[in-house]
């Protein structure tokens, strides 16, 4: 067992990207960090506003996920540690908060019982939890992860960075449950259309895993499985795509279930234009993100 404490750093993600539901999800310059050191009873604090309303107890997600990972070894509890949480990442914004938490919980049980969980595995379990790939493995393993579960076996192939790129995210103040967003979706579609669909979804990730962004960024705008159906959600959806279009974006997607959208922009336009789009919408915060092209972290102290 663990004795001393030790800081978990975990990135966000952004995940759907495009066509790529439930499969297709990248690491961000966001961070979650736990601080963590044994304690009497189990206690999780909240340290930034972007967590204040976390539960203190056992019922907090983070400690779900750790207890998940040690019922897998036979533990059925978890030596108490008290737990501090800070948080980059905006809650129920599409930008995996919850994913972060369930990463962070894996890690947690990783480091307090020594398992010594090699970053697959740790992704695996973390899968498990979640229901699909496209946010927790990006966020363990870094970088960009095109991953999907196969005959019960994770699957994946992965990008580390990308030069030159920044990801523009437009958040919006109000959030959007991945619940809701997720129910709007349709049980099923046309052949045909499901044909042309996954043909979109081809195109783009060997566009990307090439570095042609140009090719990247128009085809992420004609996703037909998640965008069209959750847009409606997002009044702004494509007077954003369009603007960001003219102000030279490759393109535009909605990251995770939203509401927050991600633009795709060379390093210098995001860099030249920053101000200029925060002036024209003062209503959205404006992140300028890049890829974090190394998942968890562990700070022993």
């Amino acid at each position: 067992m663990k004795k001393g404490g030790f800081d978990i750093i975990v990135p966000a993600s952004t995940a759907n990207i495009g066509p790529g539901i439930d499969s297709i999800g990248m690491a961000v310059s966001l961070f979650l960090t736990i601080s963590c050191q044994p304690h009497d009873d189990w206690e999780f604090v909240p340290v930034t506003h972007n967590v204040a309303s976390i539960p203190s107890d056992k019922e907090n997600i983070i400690y779900q996920s750790a207890l998940y990972v040690a019922k897998q070894y036979h533990y059925h509890e978890l030596p108490a540690h008290r737990v501090e949480v800070k948080s980059e990442i905006p809650v129920a914004r599409g930008l995996g908060s919850s994913g972060t938490a369930i990463a962070a919980g894996v890690e947690l049980a990783n480091q307090i019982l020594n398992l010594g969980l090699t970053p697959y595995e740790k992704a695996v379990y973390a899968t498990e939890i979640e229901g699909h790939p496209d946010n927790v493995a990006p966020s363990i393993l870094g970088g960009y992860i095109v991953g999907h579960v196969v005959n019960d076996e994770f699957i994946y192939v992965q990008k580390e960075d990308f030069e030159d790129i920044r990801f523009v995210a437009v958040v919006p103040a109000f959030e959007l449950a991945t619940k809701t967003a997720r129910e709007v979706l349709p049980q099923s579609l046309p052949y045909k259309e499901s044909v042309r669909a996954s043909a979109v979804a081809n195109v783009s990730v060997a566009a990307l895993f090439q570095g042609d962004f140009s090719t990247f960024g128009r085809l992420i705008e004609h996703d037909l499985f998640h965008q069209p159906y959750r847009k409606h959600f997002i009044p702004y959806f494509d007077d954003i795509v369009k603007y960001m279009k003219e102000q030279g974006a490759y393109g535009t997607y909605l990251s995770g279930a939203g509401p927050t959208l991600i633009s795709i922009c060379p390093k210098e336009v995001s860099e030249q234009n920053m101000e200029t789009w925060k002036h024209d919408h003062p209503d959205f915060d404006w992140l300028e993100l890049s890829v974090a092209p190394c998942g968890i972290k562990i700070n022993s102290w």
